[in-house]
């Protein structure tokens, strides 16, 4: 608009001049005038030389993209110094890696309920809780935050639109879901995004050399059917997992395994006692991640039932606690329980299993801390599993 009224004026005044029949002083004539047209194009050939000045400058580094498990593609930092985690597996694995300074806020439910997180990880209690107890963002907590990036559930698609949208962050939605595919594909993620690439494959390493030789024990003894397992967890004898990967790999066979889940995102699905009978598994497993105060469903208690002494597992005394989902997997913990899910499928070809000793030794060096297993074990109470 302004460029527009500024040349219809500048055309203007030679016409004008015509009009007055002024004669022009010769030595007037010859210095030419500057008028307002010369002024705005001084200003916009200044403003191009600035423009080329800036674009000729280095580029400042640019972030990337990658696909989260909600399939969005998300844009990263190139540097991510500044980490909210509300998925409580991410949490361990970003301490596993050794980027556990980056957290600057906790989920309240690895700030109240997990019993293993504060002993692999005792800055948990110096870092302000940043959920409530439905895990739901305390948004005016974060925005003081500042995250660079926010790890949120994939089972919460509305809830991270929303967290992008209050925060103007780049939010990650990433978990297992239970599957160690998916759990080797966090791995490797988290340790590009966080610069931790050398770690991310040495505990890669770790966790396939284990399960592997697990399974070379397995075949090298006698083969006959797999063991079928049933697994009570979430504190009731009918709620189970649809699928289970510690017992895939420990060499047994989970007998809900194609079932439907109760809800997206879950791997939960709720059975009656009759498919119980149906299936009589050969083992019982049941949910041990409590301390024993706090365990509704027990060994000794499903031992005792006289409604559950036809099962097989039972009469043949054939039911244990092992450690299960706990908001998926903790790292170190997972692979602990392969091992000892081999040991009660198979008890002759792992005589001599000792859960502590291989718990501290998986322990430190996922998490770098010298008997975190024997403090774990005292908590949830393993010396008679």
């Amino acid at each position: 608009m302004c460029y527009k009224g500024l040349s219809a004026r500048c055309l203007s005044l030679p016409r004008a001049r015509r009009k007055r029949k002024m004669i022009p002083d010769k030595k007037k004539a010859s210095i030419p005038r500057r008028g307002p047209c010369r002024f705005v194009g001084i200003l916009l050939v200044g403003v191009l030389l600035s423009c080329l000045v800036r674009c000729s400058g280095p580029r400042p580094e640019r972030g990337r993209t990658v696909v989260d498990d909600l399939g969005r593609r998300v844009s990263i930092p190139s540097s991510v110094d500044r980490v909210i985690s509300l998925e409580p597996e991410i949490t361990r694995l970003i301490v596993a890696l050794g980027a556990g300074e980056t957290l600057v806020g906790i989920d309240y439910f690895l700030k109240h309920h997990d019993h293993v997180f504060p002993v692999v990880f005792p800055g948990l209690k110096d870092l302000p809780l940043v959920s409530n107890a439905g895990q739901e963002l305390d948004f005016e907590t974060a925005l003081a935050l500042r995250p660079d990036l926010v790890f949120s559930s994939p089972s919460e698609s509305l809830m991270t639109e929303s967290i992008e949208g209050k925060l103007r962050a780049p939010v990650v939605a990433l978990a297992s879901l239970g599957r160690f595919e998916n759990l080797a594909r966090e791995i490797e993620l988290l340790g590009d995004i966080l610069g931790r690439q050398a770690r991310a494959r040495e505990l890669m390493t770790l966790f396939e050399d284990r399960i592997e030789s697990v399974r070379e024990i397995i075949a090298s003894g006698p083969q006959g059917p797999r063991p079928r397992a049933y697994l009570a967890f979430w504190g009731s004898l009918l709620k189970t997992p649809v699928s289970y990967d510690p017992v895939e790999a420990a060499g047994g066979i989970n007998v809900a395994a194609g079932l439907l889940p109760s809800r997206l995102g879950s791997a939960t699905a709720v059975v009656d006692i009759e498919r119980l009978f149906a299936w009589d598994p050969d083992v019982v497993l049941v949910h041990g991640n409590y301390p024993p105060p706090e365990r509704t469903v027990t060994v000794e208690g499903l031992l005792a039932d006289p409604r559950l002494r036809s099962l097989r597992a039972v009469r043949e005394g054939r039911v244990h606690y092992t450690f299960g989902f706990w908001y998926w997997w903790d790292p170190a913990l997972v692979l602990l329980e392969i091992q000892h899910l081999a040991r009660i499928l198979h008890p002759n070809l792992f005589p001599t299993f000792d859960l502590e000793a291989e718990g501290d030794l998986l322990f430190e060096a996922f998490y770098g801390i010298s008997g975190a297993f024997s403090e774990i074990s005292r908590i949830l109470g393993c010396d008679d599993w």
